[in-house]
C-alpha cells in the first residue's frame, strides 16, 4: 500500500497514527510518498489523474485500487480491528464524531493554522482568523463536553473518531486557538499519547513555525 501524504497535515497524519497502532498487531506495512501540497505537488496532471480533487492524503492499494479522503481511508483500514468496534449503534456514533471533525472542527481549526503557518504574512485570507478561532473554540468546547462524561469518543473506547480528532486538535495553538480552557480535552490528548505505537506528527517546517510565531 503506498501513501501519498504531507507530513504537517493532520489529515495525513491520522493514517500515521492509526497505522502506527496496527503495525504493533498486525504488522501493516506502507510506503510514504510525501507529496508537497502547499507548493503544488497535488496539482500535477499525473496526480490530478489518479485524484482529480488534487487533495492529500490518497492511498493505492496493491492492485491499483485508489482511495481518497481521510476519515474514509480510516474507516477502511479500521475495519474488523478494534479501533473500530462495536454495534452498528456504536459504529454510527463513532461515525457521527468523524463528520464532526470534518464539518464542524477541521474548516476551522485546521483552516486557521494552515493561514498562520502557510501563507504570506500580509495574505487577504488573515482577516478570516478571529472567526475562524471563534468557530474553532466552539467545535473544542463540544468536544470538552463530552470528554467531560468519556474518555473517549468511540463507545467502545479509543479509536478512529480519536484519531480523526487528535490530528488538528493537538496543534490547534499553532492557529491561535488556545487549548487551555480545555482540561478534559487536554487529559484526552495525554491519554492518546500514551497509546502503544503513537505516532507523533513530525515538526514542521522552519518557515513555516516563523510564520505561525510571528501570527499569533
Amino acid at each position: 500500500m503506498t501513501i501519498h501524504g504531507y507530513s504537517p497535515s493532520g489529515n495525513c497524519h491520522k493514517l500515521r497514527m492509526l497505522l502506527g497502532h496496527l503495525g504493533r498487531v498486525e504488522g501493516r506495512d506502507y510506503r510514504w510518498i510525501e507529496t508537497d501540497s502547499a507548493h503544488g505537488a497535488t496539482r500535477t496532471p499525473e496526480y490530478l489523474a489518479k485524484n482529480p480533487n488534487g487533495r492529500v492524503p490518497m492511498i493505492e492499494t496493491g492492485d491499483g485500487r485508489i482511495l481518497v479522503e481521510s476519515n474514509a481511508i480510516l474507516y477502511w483500514l479500521a475495519e474488523g480491528t478494534a479501533y473500530f468496534a462495536g454495534d452498528t449503534w456504536q459504529r454510527a456514533q463513532t461515525l457521527s464524531w468523524m463528520f464532526f471533525e470534518q464539518y464542524s472542527h477541521e474548516p476551522y481549526v485546521a483552516v486557521a493554522r494552515f493561514i498562520c503557518g502557510w501563507t504570506p504574512l500580509d495574505s487577504p485570507r488573515r482577516a478570516d482568523l478571529p472567526r475562524l478561532r471563534e468557530r474553532g473554540h466552539q467545535a473544542l468546547a463540544v468536544m470538552e463536553k463530552h470528554l467531560s462524561a468519556h474518555d473517549w469518543f468511540g463507545a467502545t473506547g479509543y479509536g478512529i473518531a480519536d484519531i480523526a480528532l487528535y490530528a488538528y486538535t493537538h496543534c490547534a495553538e499553532e492557529g491561535g486557538i488556545a487549548l487551555a480552557a480545555y482540561p478534559a480535552l487536554r487529559a484526552w490528548l495525554g491519554r492518546i499519547e500514551s497509546q502503544p505505537g503513537f505516532v507523533p506528527m513530525p515538526p514542521i517546517a522552519a518557515e513555516n513555525a516563523e510564520r505561525i510565531a510571528r501570527s499569533l
